[in-house]
């Protein structure tokens, strides 16, 4: 392997992180000095902010006449988001899920996902479905705003000492401009090199590019959410580290992977490899979210650590099914007929004692 290609990797893998953090740093105290809510800020700006490897990353990929390296990239970092990053986060501290903002974004990734899911029945995402998936997105940060007036004081003061931003506070707009300036320049070079770089990968490796985007670029682009995520687990802020989360795989769905179909000539190609397994895998961690945090209104540890088995899991059939190996089968059987079905019962029976339990304080018995 060309270490060259390596040194390209690492260099703009660091460039990713750095500028989005400066995006992110900027945009949010830009942001709050023209009185966007901190609550607003935290589940879009920041969300947002900290997707914005997977938007120029994809649309680097696109613009490369690469979509599959851009659609791995999306559905990569969306499972990455859910299983990875929320495994950790509630396998540091049980995370309360409280707000009603919250677990009503949380359906909306789900139809967004089921949506994409959809469009890409036929083998792409064309650019008019690009276009209506961009379209939800301004349609989602309308209804936030809107919610955003239903916001109480303690969660406003949750979020802006989370992220060190005010709404009545104006912050230095010279130097929130430059943050801005040189968060993008560093995403756009970085970029370029990670995909560069990840493509020579595939190559030296003999794998499909598809592969590459589900793991390793996906995994790279994702760091921002994971810093940001993990940090508010550690600090014990409640929604902090699930609204990135959800706020990040909506952006993905709606703006990156909307973005990259209208700029690539012929939309995102959608390989039958993905159609029948990792789409279905984006969709279904999306739809697992439904029950966990409706049980409690929490993520528990031991729902973290389920997600964190289940994403070892699928990394695990990813480089067996890459490589070829003969355990492949076997490995199949006991996830699709053993680890599967028990995980199903199991989140069946949690939502259905949920239920009972909340039906039981109502009645006042």
């Amino acid at each position: 392997m060309d270490l060259m290609a390596l040194v390209q990797f690492v260099i703009g893998l660091v460039l990713l992180i750095v500028g989005a953090e400066a995006l992110v740093r900027g945009s949010s105290r830009l942001a709050a000095g023209v009185g966007i809510s901190p609550l607003i800020i935290g589940l879009t700006v920041v969300a947002f902010g900290t997707s914005s490897p997977e938007l120029v990353v994809s649309i680097q990929a696109s613009l490369s006449a690469d979509p599959s390296l851009a659609l791995g990239n999306v559905v990569g970092s969306n499972i990455f988001n859910v299983l990875l990053i929320l495994g950790i986060s509630a396998a540091i501290t049980p995370l309360v899920v409280s707000q009603q903002l919250i677990r009503l974004d949380v359906p909306i990734m789900v139809a967004v996902s089921l949506l994409t899911w959809y469009f890409a029945q036929n083998g792409a995402i064309d650019r008019w479905e690009g276009a209506v998936l961009f379209a939800l997105l301004v349609g989602y940060i309308v209804f936030s705003i809107y919610m955003s007036r239903r916001e109480s004081k303690e969660v406003q003061q949750e979020y802006e000492e989370a992220f060190g931003v005010s709404a009545q506070k104006k912050g230095n707009w010279l130097i929130d401009g430059l943050l801005i300036a040189a968060g993008l320049a560093g995403l756009a070079i970085g970029s370029n090199w990670l995909v560069n770089s990840a493509i020579l990968f595939a190559e030296a490796l003999g794998v499909s590019q598809l592969i590459i985007g589900l793991t390793i670029v996906a995994a790279g682009t994702s760091l921002p959410e994971v810093a940001t995520s993990v940090m508010a687990s550690i600090k014990g802020e409640r929604d902090i580290a699930i609204g990135n989360v959800v706020g990040s795989n909506l952006f993905n769905l709606m703006a990156v992977l909307g973005l990259s179909s209208i700029i690539s000539p012929v939309g995102i190609t959608v390989p039958a490899a993905a159609l029948r397994l990792d789409m279905v895998v984006m969709v279904a961690v999306a739809v697992a979210c439904l029950p966990v945090f409706f049980t409690g209104n929490r993520l528990a540890r031991w729902e973290g650590m389920l997600f964190l088995g289940y994403y070892i899991a699928y990394t695990v059939y990813l480089v067996l099914s890459a490589t070829g190996s003969a355990w492949l089968g076997t490995f199949s059987n006991i996830m699709l007929y053993g680890a599967i079905p028990v995980t199903v019962v199991l989140l069946l029976f949690t939502t259905v004692r949920a239920i009972r339990t909340r039906s039981y304080v109502l009645s006042g018995k």
